[in-house]
C-alpha cells in the first residue's frame, strides 16, 4: 500500500472519527450526563471545600463545550489511529474486503482498546474517589490498554502462524485461549484500581460505566460503519468507474 493511498485512509479515518464522535457525543449528552450530575452531587455532599473556592470551569460549560470537546477530539485523534491499524490489517487478517476489515478493526479497537481493561479498572464517576490516587490508577488503566492491545496483536499473529497446521478454526481457538490466559494471569496480578468511595450509590456507579460502555459502543459502531463505506471508496473504485462508462455507451 504506498503512502498516497494511506494518507487517504489517514484522513478518512478522521473524518469517519469525528461523525462517529458526533454520534457518541449525543449519546454521552443523553444518557451519560445524569449519572455524572448524581456523582458530582455526591461528592459535594460529602466533601469539605474551603470558604470562597470557586470552581474553575462551571459545570454547565462541562458539559456541553467541555463535552463535545472532548468526545471529538478524541474521536479523531483515534479515528485516525484505527485508519492506520486498518492499512497493517488489510490482507493480512483475512481474504476481507475493505468494509469487512473496517468492521473488524473497529470490533478489535473496542474490545482490547476498552473493554477488556474495563473488565480489570472499570470506569469511575468524575469527582469521586481519592484525587491523591488519580496518577497511579491513570497509569495502570493505559498500562492495561498497552497490554491487552499488545497481546490481542501477538494473538493475531500466532493464529496466522499457526493456522496453516491446524487450520483456521482451531488456530483461533488456540490464539484466543492463549490471549485469554495470558490476561487472565494480568489482571490477577496488577494491582486494583477500584477507589469508589464508600456509600456511593451502587445504581448511580453501575448507570455510569453502562454509560461509559454504551459511548464506546457508538463510537466504533459508528466508526466501523462510516469508515468502511469511505474505505472501500478509495480502495475499491473499480465498480463506480464501471457504471459510468456503461452509462456512457
Amino acid at each position: 500500500m504506498n503512502s498516497t493511498v494511506v494518507r487517504a485512509l489517514l484522513v478518512r479515518g478522521m473524518l469517519a472519527g469525528l461523525g462517529a464522535g458526533t454520534l457518541a457525543l449525543i449519546f454521552a449528552y443523553l444518557v451519560g450526563e445524569g449519572p455524572v450530575d448524581a456523582a458530582i452531587a455526591f461528592e459535594s455532599g460529602n466533601a469539605h471545600h474551603e470558604a470562597g473556592g470557586e470552581e474553575l470551569v462551571s459545570r454547565s460549560v462541562q458539559s456541553t463545550a467541555g463535552l463535545a470537546t472532548g468526545v471529538l477530539v478524541f474521536g479523531i485523534a483515534v479515528g485516525g489511529i484505527a485508519a492506520l491499524a486498518f492499512c497493517f490489517a488489510l490482507g493480512r487478517i483475512g481474504r476481507f474486503g475493505a468494509r469487512a476489515t473496517a468492521a473488524l478493526t473497529a470490533l478489535g479497537a473496542f474490545g482490547a482498546g476498552y473493554l477488556v481493561p474495563m473488565l480489570k479498572y472499570p470506569a469511575s464517576p468524575p469527582a469521586v474517589g481519592n484525587p491523591d490516587t488519580i496518577d497511579k490508577r491513570t497509569a495502570l488503566f493505559f498500562l492495561m490498554i498497552a497490554l491487552s492491545v499488545l497481546l490481542t496483536i501477538a494473538a493475531v499473529l500466532l493464529g496466522r502462524r499457526i493456522a496453516p497446521q491446524l487450520g483456521n478454526w482451531n488456530a483461533s481457538v488456540v490464539a484466543g485461549g492463549a490471549f485469554l490466559a495470558v490476561m487472565t494471569v494480568a489482571m490477577v496480578f496488577l494491582p486494583s484500581g477500584e477507589n469508589v468511595p464508600e456509600g456511593f450509590p451502587a445504581t448511580d456507579l453501575w448507570e455510569f460505566r453502562l454509560a461509559s460502555i454504551g459511548i464506546q459502543a457508538v463510537l466504533w459502531t459508528a466508526f466501523g460503519v462510516l469508515f468502511g463505506h469511505l474505505a472501500e471508496r478509495v480502495l475499491e473504485p473499480e465498480p463506480a468507474a464501471r457504471k459510468v462508462s456503461v452509462a456512457a455507451v
